[in-house]
């Protein structure tokens, strides 16, 4: 009995350590990749954006998209994907405006997906 309880208590403490964890890395991923977004937003605003500024931030996320495969669903990683690739090919072809609201989303969506991965009540029911 006394064993029983023990494995419990060890199995809980392991899922509540790594809830914890999974959040921390999200976050801090999600972080960097949306001061990333917002320099380039603020560049793209300026006019002063250039393709291999857009594709400096693609490369950084598809560094860290193979960090995060393990902690989130395929499908959040290729939404994200995709308005990176839109946005390289905007802002190389200077459409500046269009490329603005794919960063618009881009950085709405750094700031939401890490907090569908918190652990909180409303994401545990």
């Amino acid at each position: 009995m006394i064993k029983s309880i023990t494995a419990i208590l060890v199995a809980a403490a392991l899922l509540i350590g790594l809830g914890v964890y999974e959040s921390i890395l999200v976050k801090d991923e999600f972080g960097a990749f949306g001061e990333e977004v917002q320099t380039l937003y603020d560049k793209t605003e300026n006019g002063t954006a250039s393709g291999e500024d857009a594709k400096a931030v693609q490369k950084s996320w598809e560094t860290r998209k193979e960090r995060l495969h393990v902690w989130i669903p395929h499908n959040d990683i290729v939404r994200i994907d995709d308005y990176m690739s839109e946005t390289v090919r905007l802002i190389a072809e200077e459409n500046f405006p269009l490329a603005l609201s794919k960063l618009e989303i881009l950085l709405h969506l750094s700031a939401c997906v890490p907090d569908t991965y918190r652990p909180a009540l409303e994401n545990i029911f």
